[in-house]
């Protein structure tokens, strides 16, 4: 036996060999109640937006493909493009929606948006932006590219 690496020491008496607290006299206990479990019905359903009109209007990007991208890689249960009917990705004009059932981050919605920008090489001049009307609604705007001077081109 290598001293040190033995049996474990005791570090103080065993818990269940310390004397219960008495409450004061003239107090009284309490028992804690527990908290009464909720309804057990339907979770309400998620609606986020994702407002593609700026982009879309100039023709920078294809709503279509954006929905289809979408499709293709949100995961529901581990699993990515089985949406089955947890999660539903519909379109309007310029607007993409998305309802879900299910636990469902709008952050990755963010993630998967700028995702779809990288890979069409738009990421350098559209951000994503959560609106300041409505705050399940996300937008994609221009950087806003300050124009200075044309020092360098002479």
């Amino acid at each position: 036996i290598v001293p040190g690496l033995g049996s474990p020491q005791r570090c103080g008496p065993a818990v269940k060999n310390r004397p219960l607290i008495e409450p004061r006299p003239g107090t009284m206990v309490v028992a804690a109640r527990k908290a009464a479990p909720g309804p057990k019905g339907k979770k309400k359903a998620q609606t986020f937006v994702i407002d593609c009109s700026k982009p879309v209007d100039d023709k920078i990007m294809d709503i279509a493909s954006f929905e289809k991208f979408l499709m293709d890689k949100i995961k529901v249960d581990g699993k990515a493009g089985v949406l089955g009917d947890a999660v539903k990705v519909t379109k309007d004009k310029s607007k993409i929606t998305v309802t879900t059932e299910t636990a469902f981050s709008k952050r990755y919605l963010k993630y998967l948006t700028k995702k779809y920008l990288k890979k069409h090489n738009v990421r350098d001049w559209l951000r994503v932006i959560a609106s300041n009307k409505d705050r399940s609604v996300y937008e994609l705007r221009y950087f806003n590219i300050a124009e200075g001077g044309d020092d360098e081109e002479e």
